[in-house]
């Protein structure tokens, strides 16, 4: 295990109950126009999916790692409660989904990495979303991604809710902010599925194993991005990580590539 990965589980010592970092997952500490300009630079926003319409909860575009061009897509909750509202709180739709799809066909076609950040609690459940067809474009996502040919990096920032997050997380990393949380649904539906009682979020959040800390134990994620106030850190820490790991994923072959991601997930 590496220095730094040990080094970030040493905040652990005071450690927050899940609960808590369910609560902290869902406050705007980190904001997506904010990562992609603290990041990266020369960013070029790219909008529509060329079928319906543009996403606005879906941010993407072609910017530069440390000179090397990339794709990205960001999931937007959105800054004022207008913005938010205008985004569903990071809930993306249909055409947000294919919009992403879009941008990753864009970058296989160019060689270039693409790296996602999440922060979503699920896809929009709307009606117009579901007759639009949203778990075929969740579903597309998820096998576009399984047949990319160059290195895809996933970080959850916020929330990783369900489907919506997994869209954009089918990649041959994902990482995690220290309290960030990552699950196959909230802790409030948990509870009323299996207890009938939403209220007992805090309780399905301690039995669920969703925070950064559970995940990297259990070889879910490789790595936890250390939080911190001092945004500009936070950055930089991540941005020579990334550097590091396209340069190593780019050593692999299109069909290494390709099978590393394919036996990421089939051991789980």
């Amino acid at each position: 295990m590496s220095a730094d990965i040990l080094n970030s589980l040493k905040i652990f010592k005071r450690e927050l109950t899940p609960a808590q970092v369910v609560k902290k997952s869902r406050e705007d500490r980190f904001m997506a126009r904010e990562i992609i300009d603290g990041i990266f630079t020369d960013f070029v926003e790219l909008h529509g999916d060329r079928l319906s319409g543009d996403d606005m909860s879906v941010i993407g575009g072609i910017a530069a790692l440390n000179g090397q061009p990339v794709t990205i897509i960001v999931i937007d909750k959105g800054t004022d409660i207008h913005d938010k509202l205008s985004k569903r709180n990071g809930s993306p739709e249909p055409w947000g989904y294919r919009k992403a799809q879009r941008l990753m066909q864009q970058a296989q076609r160019f060689h270039r990495p693409i790296i996602t950040f999440i922060n979503t609690p699920g896809a929009f459940p709307g009606k117009e979303a579901e007759a639009q067809g949203q778990g075929e474009a969740i579903a597309k996502s998820i096998l576009e991604s399984m047949k990319l040919t160059v290195p895809m990096i996933a970080i959850v920032y916020g929330e990783g809710g369900s489907g919506g997050a997994l869209a954009l997380a089918t990649a041959n990393q994902v990482w995690m902010f220290q309290n960030a949380t990552y699950s196959i649904l909230s802790p409030e539906g948990f509870a009323s599925i299996l207890w009938k009682d939403s209220k007992r979020s805090d309780e399905a959040a301690a039995v669920m194993g969703l925070t950064a800390k559970d995940l990297f134990e259990k070889d879910i994620i490789e790595y936890i991005v250390p939080e911190s106030h001092n945004h500009p850190r936070v950055f930089n820490l991540i941005r020579k990580r990334l550097d590091d790991e396209i340069k190593a994923l780019n050593q692999l072959t299109p069909s290494e590539l390709v099978n590393q991601r394919r036996a990421r997930f089939r051991a789980f």
